[in-house]
């Protein structure tokens, strides 16, 4: 039978893009590198039965409620509100900052609207907001910038916070009430059965045959005819002829404590100033199941490894345009996803944007 589409990458773009086009009646061919369909948001159970994210933890959350729609058709979900602590100093202070953080952190008891006329008389006010740094000194002055920020930012991305673009540090608001959640989405649940399960039945279809463990430089040329959808890092399609586009990667050191119930009292904590990791997360938080243990995962940026994040900054953003011409001009392929597009999505971000690819694909019609 003649294939349609070869897919080059089983995570959200591909997987999505997928379902949508064999939903449409089209023959669909997926492979992905790795052992396993899913992308970074693959999770399984541990030695120990906990279910955990090999690759650092994924919390779902959107306003769009067209993508929340599509993936429930694959999944039942748990309510589940993410929350995130600091650690500053001794205190662990909620982040986003909000008006408990301010209060604790400096012995305060401020209202809402005179943690609004604080940080008014704390921030340092920039125009316009090129740099992360500009945005954070703009928001909650520098205090706040190097006790909560500054830190985290080097370690995250091997980069002071003026070395990289706006966009990071906006992903972060400041609150002057007590909401205490990471996201403010409408739409803020987990997987039921976990992420792996909902993929499985996402593509769970006639029309899609998936190989995992396959190079696509292998198998290019075996689907003569086959628009390619390629969601891998764009620099790798085009065999780096302008150069290596700059990722972070990530390293994870996974523990399990067998005789803790609770290893901290949210998913995650944040580890701006101390340690070389940046945060740990619980994941019996995230999933809701209860065990006599409990397993938790420490992450580590480095330089080195499986690309996990675009680097945000001008002169990166100028070497993605050289190769997003390139995409423009190739004939048979299509790019989407994070590293094809070197976005620093969200996962409904991508989801969104596969959606779209698809129904572009099929002539507009809608998935």
């Amino acid at each position: 039978m003649k294939t349609d589409y070869l897919i080059v990458g089983a995570g959200y773009a591909g997987s999505v893009c997928a379902r949508v086009l064999a939903d449409a009646g089209k023959t669909v061919h997926l492979i992905d590198k790795r052992p396993h369909i899913g992308g970074n948001a693959y999770d399984q159970r541990d030695a120990h039965g906990v279910l955990i994210h090999p690759y650092g933890p994924h919390i779902f959350h959107t306003n769009a409620k067209k993508v929340f729609e599509f993936l429930s058709r694959f999944t039942t979900w748990r309510f589940y509100e993410h929350r995130v602590l600091a650690k500053v100093g001794e205190q662990l202070l909620p982040i986003p900052i909000n008006r408990t953080t301010i209060n604790q952190l400096y012995g305060l008891s401020l209202t809402e609207d005179e943690v609004q006329g604080y940080l008014e008389t704390v921030r340092e006010p920039r125009d316009p907001l090129q740099t992360s740094e500009d945005v954070v000194l703009n928001s909650v002055g520098p205090d706040l910038c190097d006790k909560f920020f500054r830190g985290y930012t080097k370690k995250q991305w091997g980069l002071d916070l003026s070395q990289l673009s706006a966009g990071v540090a906006a992903r972060i608001p400041t609150r002057s009430n007590d909401d205490d959640r990471y996201f403010g989405d409408s739409f803020q649940f987990m997987p039921a059965e976990g992420y792996t399960r909902m993929f499985e039945r996402l593509l769970d279809h006639p029309g899609i045959t998936v190989r995992t463990g396959v190079d696509f430089k292998e198998v290019r040329d075996q689907f003569p005819g086959a628009h390619i959808i390629y969601t891998g890092p764009i620099d790798a399609y085009f065999d780096h002829c302008h150069g290596a586009l700059p990722y972070r990667s990530l390293s994870f050191a996974h523990e399990h404590l067998p005789d803790t119930a609770q290893f901290q009292q949210v998913g995650t904590v944040n580890y701006p100033n101390d340690h070389e990791f940046t945060r740990i997360t619980e994941f019996k938080h995230l999933t809701g199941e209860t065990h006599a243990g409990t397993s938790i995962v420490r992450e580590y940026p480095q330089a080195e490894g499986d690309p996990y994040y675009p680097v945000p900054r001008p002169e990166n953003e100028a070497l993605f345009k050289k190769y997003e011409a390139m995409a423009e001009q190739a004939r048979g392929v299509t790019f989407v996803g994070r590293l094809a597009q070197y976005r620093y999505y969200n996962m409904d971000q991508i989801v969104a944007a596969a959606l779209k690819t698809a129904q572009d694909l099929l002539g507009g019609a809608a998935a």
